[in-house]
């Protein structure tokens, strides 16, 4: 129903503005007495087939909403109600920012993929707290960023408050230095800088009187020899794990006619690059640290790939935009049978 009924009436209109009025539409229907229960028996499939342990963490089902859907914390008990594993806020930066001008969100139908160069609005993470603190046993992963207006010689003080605001907060960390909105941003996927900014945040987090896992969000347009640099980099700062991809740049074989808008590229266009990034971290490390798959999952197939390429979990995001909330259930129920 909604692919052929529901998503081509929201397609009509200006998609940042659409996602704001199903964020909405999501918000007001779970006020409603009875819903959220008829939600959950819709959408969840509980089943021990589906868990798994990860960087310490035990998840319900493999299949998590990844960042940029619910930056602010707004929604993501709503949304869990939908069959999510896990959820995965932000990005979230010291300071409130409006992001890049509008328009800068733009669907790719004739490739099953959007552009976006939000640049990382959101309110700050501290107002995302008081939200968190009302969180009710959902599994949820804080994806930080440094402002727009920070230089990249003191991005880590914004990753270091950030972290500190999210501590008590969140299940894992997602350190994104790999979204081409922010200018300059995917300098700091060089060797120094990021072996820097990790070993700072570890030292943080070994200071903690628990450990939280911190993952490491990269691009898929990185080249091989800065794959392999990425693995050193992992293992030599303890990071728990990796998150492959981000959006990519690359335009290759489009067909729309937004394709030459600039900005991240996501959805079906990106699935070959991002699993070929997993299949490559995961060979090359020789398995040596967990991987949460993101990029063009848009079927139970495309999720199976991920996996067998070497991912542990998986995220959604334009999927979840193409496809409907009823894709999780689907994907769900085909990992608990293979």
């Amino acid at each position: 129903m909604y692919r052929y009924l529901i998503k081509p009436i929201l397609f009509l209109g200006d998609p940042e503005w659409i996602h704001y009025f199903v964020f909405g539409l999501i918000r007001w229907i779970n006020k409603i007495p009875g819903l959220p229960f008829l939600i959950r028996s819709l959408y969840q499939v509980n089943d021990p087939r589906l868990e798994r342990e990860v960087f310490g963490i035990r998840f319900k089902n493999p299949v998590g909403l990844a960042a940029g859907f619910d930056k602010d914390a707004k929604l993501y008990q709503e949304l869990s109600n939908f069959g999510f594993g896990f959820i995965e806020i932000g990005t979230l930066t010291p300071k409130g920012q409006d992001g890049n001008p509008k328009k800068r969100l733009f669907r790719l139908p004739q490739d099953e993929g959007l552009i976006n160069r939000m640049g990382f609005n959101n309110e700050g993470v501290a107002a995302a707290i008081p939200r968190l603190q009302k969180n009710k046993h959902i599994i949820i992963g804080g994806n930080i960023g440094k402002n727009k207006i920070t230089p990249n010689e003191k991005a880590v003080e914004d990753y270091i408050q950030c972290f500190k605001t999210l501590y008590p907060y969140v299940d894992y960390f997602v350190v994104n230095v790999s979204s081409p909105n922010t200018p300059n941003l995917r300098a700091l996927q060089e060797k120094k800088p990021l072996t820097d900014l990790l070993n700072t945040l570890q030292k943080l987090n070994q200071a903690t009187e628990k450990l939280k896992p911190i993952l490491l969000k990269i691009a898929p347009d990185l080249t091989e020899e800065q794959l392999l640099d990425i693995i050193e980099i992992v293992q030599v700062t303890n990071t728990d794990g990796v998150i492959a991809t981000n959006t990519t740049l690359s335009r290759e074989g489009l067909q729309s006619p937004n394709k030459s808008e600039t900005g991240g590229l996501s959805g079906k266009p990106l699935s070959h690059r991002s699993t070929d990034v997993i299949r490559f971290l995961s060979k090359k490390s020789n398995n040596a640290f967990p991987i949460i798959g993101v990029g063009g999952i848009h079927s139970p197939e495309d999720a199976l790939e991920k996996i067998k390429a070497g991912a542990s979990l998986v995220q959604l995001y334009t999927g979840f935009v193409y496809e409907g909330p009823g894709v999780v259930k689907r994907i769900n129920k085909f990992l608990m049978n293979q």
